[in-house]
């Protein structure tokens, strides 16, 4: 049985640490803390899963006055990133990166490597996590875009994409057609590529999933976000019990199934460990968890806590103990965080 979460620093506990620690603590910046031999929280310390975190750790998430350095990515605009840009506007694309305000931009348009949104950059849901628009789309997907996708692939020169898009509730189908005709074009027109695709539920449409299925992607990814309690408030129009028979359906049908959930949002660890075990009972392999970021507009949620480093490995042991083929946790960690290389590990059963 997972315990709550707890943090362990080697620090003097002097009255002032102890102070901030409880001030903070109190305002949910930080866990248990366990500084030194003295225990800064309910306890009792024997039930607490503890991770170590450094002092100076410790005191970012204590002072709570800026983002801690660790989800700062720091990068340049480079000669990649210009280029990939201008590709993507000739060829009148949307990406994820873009859409979704991704903190990885930088790095993975530098190295030549983006999420394509697909069936346009409205959607038809209100998830307070996310920074795509919300709205009824005016128009129905473009049945040009797949050939184009496939196009700025081809001159991209990649052997690894990742295909997800907006919720189309307006549409019949959920734009499942329109997945499947993405990845059509796309292994028509780049011989071996890989496809990974990132969906939405179809609101339990299974015919519309069967679709999807049916085209073949390589990984079929679609996205847990958070635990059942906060489904309500964080994501809207989605149903946790949808979301695990969609992923049951696809391992059942032999994709390699995968899926994500944030941290931050105010769930607790073994709630965590839940989602988890639920995950691997469905027979998804890979799951990612990163930490949630707020883009800052009024209908967005607030971040609830940062996770410190330690965290993330430890959340990882425990979804592989759970039963997860591999679990890719980090602050900076997205959907489709070096897809490439997790869907290659696991191919070669290095993970």
């Amino acid at each position: 049985m997972t315990g709550e979460r707890a943090f362990r620093v080697d620090a003097d506990p002097t009255d002032d640490l102890l102070t901030r620690v409880q001030v903070a603590r109190d305002a949910g910046r930080v866990p248990d803390v366990i500084v030194g031999d003295v225990l800064v929280g309910d306890g009792p310390t024997e039930a607490l899963d503890a991770v170590d975190v450094t002092p100076d750790e410790l005191r970012q998430l204590v002072e709570g006055t800026r983002l801690p350095r660790w989800v700062v990515e720091k990068g340049s605009f480079g000669p990649k990133y210009v280029e990939l840009k201008a590709l993507m506007r000739q060829e009148s694309l949307v990406t994820v990166c873009e859409e979704a305000s991704c903190p990885n931009i930088q790095r993975c348009w530098s190295r030549g490597t983006a999420t394509f949104m697909i069936a346009g950059d409205v959607c038809t849901r209100g998830c307070r996590f996310c920074d795509v628009a919300t709205g009824k789309p005016l128009l129905p997907p473009d049945p040009g875009e797949p050939a184009r996708l496939a196009e700025a692939a081809a001159s991209m020169g990649l052997r690894y994409v990742v295909v997800t898009a907006v919720a189309r509730d307006d549409q019949p189908d959920g734009g499942a057609a329109h997945f499947a005709d993405v990845i059509r074009a796309l292994r028509e027109r780049v011989a071996g590529i890989r496809i990974e695709v990132l969906i939405p539920d179809f609101r339990g449409n299974w015919d519309a999933l069967d679709a999807v299925m049916e085209a073949r992607p390589d990984v079929l990814n679609h996205n847990t976000e958070t635990v059942p309690r906060l489904y309500t408030r964080v994501r809207p129009g989605a149903r946790y019990e949808r979301t695990l028979e969609l992923l049951e359906r696809s391992a059942r049908a032999g994709l390699p199934t995968k899926s994500g959930i944030m941290v931050g949002l105010g769930e607790t660890l073994p709630e965590v460990a839940q989602v988890l075990a639920d995950l691997a009972a469905t027979g998804t392999e890979v799951v990612t968890v990163g930490q949630y970021l707020s883009p800052g507009g009024p209908k967005h949620l607030p971040v609830e806590r940062f996770y410190a480093p330690a965290e993330y490995p430890a959340i990882a042991a425990l979804g592989t103990r759970l039963g997860l083929a591999h679990v890719e946790a980090g602050p900076l960690v997205r959907s489709s965080f070096e897809a490439d290389r997790v869907a290659d590990e696991i191919a070669a059963g290095v993970v």
